[in-house]
């Protein structure tokens, strides 16, 4: 995830269909011809689902550094990250903010040839137990750090767990880290903050 003649793309496995909770069964109950005399609790119709789902537009880590958030998508199964050292990708076919499941992926730059410093080199400082918050729609979406860990390139898609859409609901943000191999024209290993929910409002 460098600007050093490579594609800055990260390899992901390819996009998954996950079953979302995006349709509701509403119970049909006959009501009585007179209204006013229906039993109680038989009047009315179920309240809609009041679950917040949005793709984020923003990022804020701890400290207020904020950045905003483009769809990436994958091409020849490598994650695409926005060219711009202070854009960050959102994988689209991961999860959105306030889904009941699976991982919010975000991917950006440590550095790049052409801008220098990227926006997620902020991420080779982050501890664990700080809070990253989501911005989309007119909704937010906090999640506490948990874990910071280091892997190598071709382990990420394949043993590091950050593409999984099964799993509890989680915040994965990644970037690039370890000895930079100019022979390879990149780093050898992505960095993977993870973080849980903690809250979400309107």
């Amino acid at each position: 995830m460098s600007g050093s003649g490579t594609d800055g793309g990260t390899s992901t496995p390819a996009p998954s269909s996950v079953p979302g909770f995006t349709s509701e069964i509403t119970p049909t109950i006959p009501l009585p011809s007179d209204p006013l005399t229906a039993p109680p609790g038989r009047v009315g119709t179920p309240a809609p689902s009041q679950r917040i789902r949005f793709v984020p537009e923003q990022v804020v880590l701890s400290g207020g550094a904020t950045a905003p958030v483009l769809p990436a998508t994958t091409v020849n199964g490598r994650l695409q990250v926005p060219a711009k050292a202070q854009r960050v990708g959102w994988w689209d076919g991961g999860a959105e903010a306030g889904d009941p499941f699976g991982a919010v992926v975000l991917a950006g730059h440590v550095d790049t040839k052409t801008e220098g410093l990227g926006f997620f080199v902020r991420l080779l400082r982050v501890q664990p137990g700080e809070v990253v918050v989501l911005h989309g729609s007119g909704h937010t979406a906090s999640y506490r750090v948990t874990s910071v860990a280091s892997v190598r390139k071709d382990a990420l898609a394949t043993k590091s767990g950050a593409f999984d859409q099964t799993g509890d609901h989680r915040l994965v943000l990644i970037t690039c880290t370890g000895a930079y191999d100019a022979a390879r024209g990149g780093y050898e290993d992505n960095l993977i903050v993870t973080a849980t929910p903690i809250g979400l409002a309107n």
